[in-house]
């Protein structure tokens, strides 16, 4: 365990620095692994060796950035971090794991896809993500919602999902509205509750931190410094997505996920999440990423299944033994 000192010639340059309640001195400390104490007009850094030149270099320009515009805005702290550390443990955690700041628990892409993916979605404000089931879609975006909120990166959370009723009529299930469409935004929940104890989880939701929603409800809003998940893109319309797309307010990121293999609109309807792709595909600022059978994380035999489905029926060869 090595020390070193950055000396302030204005104390009140350090309170900036650290941002407010500590927000930008947390966020390095995650991300660098250095403890950072305060003596006088000074902060001293204490940890290895590696750690110690990682944490004066992003002290260093992080100042830099306060002395030529006298403030520190989020976007700088993060683009500071992924230079000087990407904002990634220094404990041996796989690239761009996912640090979810509970009970030291972390969510690390197994694929390189998914790695791609979790890239994008901290580089971007909106990205698109289309991939078959079981390839992480939903649970990456979950964690990284989780990371953003848990580093006060945004101030809430928003899960979306479209009602579309794949085979059923929602009209026969029991209960209210909100029971009806429970059903329909149930994997975004469990996506949670598999990162987060369970009643932390409630208390977020009961302080409207966290807020499932069904797509419908979200006309009218604008979602300023939240991380909305759109899941099941794929079964939206072109008007809904649009709306959606159109809730993004100051300080938001916005993540769209869909498989379009499994489309539940009928067959006259373009599905919104294509036309978007489609759109979008050359407006700076999105990213489209696209996860393959290769990124399936799921039990071994989802991938079969997945690739099965993949196969014209007509060229399907019969190996079953009668």
């Amino acid at each position: 365990m090595t020390e070193a000192s950055l000396a302030f010639s204005d104390p009140d340059q350090i309170l900036l620095l650290f941002g407010t309640h500590d927000r930008y001195l947390r966020q390095v400390r995650e991300a660098v692994g250095v403890d950072v104490t305060i003596r006088g007009d000074e902060i001293r850094l204490h940890g290895t060796d590696e750690q110690i030149k990682r944490g004066l270099a992003v002290f260093a320009e992080l100042r830099a950035i306060l002395e030529k515009r006298g403030e520190l805005l989020d976007a700088e702290v993060q683009g500071v971090l992924g230079l000087g550390g990407n904002g990634r443990p220094t404990n041996g955690a796989p690239e761009e794991t996912i640090d979810l700041l509970e009970k030291a628990r972390h969510v690390a892409p197994r694929t390189h896809g998914q790695a791609e993916y979790v890239r994008a979605i901290r580089e971007n404000d909106l990205v698109f993500c289309v991939g078959p089931a079981g390839s992480g879609k939903t649970y990456l975006a979950v964690a990284m919602a989780v990371n953003a909120l848990r580093q006060e990166q945004v101030k809430k959370i928003v899960l979306v999902r479209p009602a579309v009723e794949a085979g059923e009529r929602l009209g026969f299930l029991p209960g209210d509205l909100l029971a009806k469409v429970n059903p329909f935004l149930r994997p975004l929940l469990d996506a949670m509750n598999e990162m987060l104890d369970f009643e932390q989880v409630k208390r977020y939701m009961e302080r409207d931190v966290v807020e499932i929603v069904p797509l419908a409800f979200m006309r009218g809003r604008t979602l300023n410094n939240t991380f909305i998940i759109l899941d099941e893109g794929q079964n939206t319309t072109v008007t809904q997505m649009k709306m959606f797309l159109t809730r993004l307010g100051n300080g938001s990121r916005i993540v769209v996920t869909g498989d379009v293999t499994q489309t539940d609109l009928p067959p006259n309807v373009t599905s919104g999440l294509i036309d978007a792709i489609d759109r979008l595909a050359d407006v700076e600022g999105i990213a489209h990423v696209r996860l393959t059978g290769r990124d399936i994380v799921r039990h071994r035999l989802v991938k079969e299944i997945v690739k099965a489905y993949e196969v014209e029926p007509g060229r399907r060869t019969t190996r079953r033994k009668v």
